[in-house]
């Protein structure tokens, strides 16, 4: 009999390597097809977010976009920051393919300015604002044109005082040659040094201060003063009442002049174009002084997004 065996094995081997390639072919189609479908369905949740969808848990992903790109650019504003909360709407959220906001709410807390200059809070609002929609898939947030936004600003007396030992404010009050300084002090340059203020209700804030005639003493100064708005832009200080009692009597008289004289200096050194970021001007309409807080109400004039001071 003949056996037959021999070709069993060569007739089946073939067989089992097509089966084998044909399942891989299916498997490896399978995955591309898994690929494809979720490749589709996460382009279709963007462009959801852009067309006024919203994903199954209804979050509008175009406004979720803004606000996580809104905050991320106005935290770079600021030195520091203890919290910045961004709120912008925009509905339906096609209109962002246009580069259209409905509204920007901005409220930060702990803020730094320019290193120096602490604020307690910050808070700007506005309505409608065109922005370029393709810094946004950029991860940035770029302004079409300038816009207004109403602002409110909040420092505290211990961040006032400690702006007065930045330097760009120092470099004001230090080696001063005005002539009305150097009559008192023979020619010499005049410095004033450990300022601080006392914020006081009514819009009233008493200061004081040592003044170096370079004599080999310090001058002490003691006054009352009524904080206002000039211009919309500066802070004036108005109706100086001028305290003698804790001075030696020696030396009143010049203090007196040395007070008068502290008074123009803070009226032509406090201009808020000083210290405003890149890009966004701030517009005073009114200060109160309430508890320890000196508070301001305006608006910004923001010409574009500021870069990182």
């Amino acid at each position: 009999m003949r056996n037959n065996f021999p070709t069993i094995i060569r007739d089946s081997t073939p067989t089992y390597q097509h089966n084998q390639s044909s399942n891989g072919c299916c498997i490896l189609h399978n995955l591309l097809q898994n690929d494809k479908e979720l490749l589709y369905s996460s382009q279709n949740q963007m462009l959801g977010g852009l067309t006024g969808l919203t994903d199954p848990k209804g979050t509008d992903w175009g406004e979720r976009m803004l606000n996580t790109v809104a905050s991320q650019t106005i935290r770079h504003m600021f030195t520091k920051s203890e919290s910045v909360e961004v709120s912008v709407r925009c509905y339906p959220s096609s209109k962002l393919l246009q580069g259209s906001i409905d509204s920007f709410k901005m409220n930060g807390r702990g803020l730094v300015i320019r290193k120096d200059f602490a604020a307690e809070e910050i808070s700007i609002e506005t309505d409608a604002v065109a922005i370029d929609f393709s810094s946004v898939l950029s991860g940035k947030l770029r302004l079409k044109q300038p816009t207004q936004a109403i602002a409110q600003v909040t420092l505290t007396q211990a961040g006032i005082n400690e702006s007065f030992k930045a330097e760009l404010v120092r470099k004001r009050l230090e080696n001063l040659t005005i002539p009305a300084l150097t009559a008192l002090s023979g020619g010499h340059p005049v410095s004033f040094s450990e300022v601080q203020v006392q914020l006081l209700p009514q819009n009233r804030q008493r200061i004081s201060a040592k003044a170096d005639l370079n004599s080999g003493e310090l001058v002490p100064i003691n006054m009352i003063l009524t904080v206002g708005i000039e211009k919309r832009r500066r802070i004036s200080f108005k109706d100086p009442e001028i305290e003698l009692d804790q001075v030696p009597e020696a030396q009143r008289e010049i203090s007196q002049n040395l007070s008068l004289a502290l008074v123009e200096i803070l009226n032509n050194m406090i201009d808020l174009d000083r210290f405003d970021l890149d890009g966004v001007k701030m517009r005073l309409n009114r200060l109160e002084t309430e508890d320890q807080r000196l508070i301001f109400s305006g608006y910004a004039e923001i010409e574009r997004i500021p870069k990182n001071p």
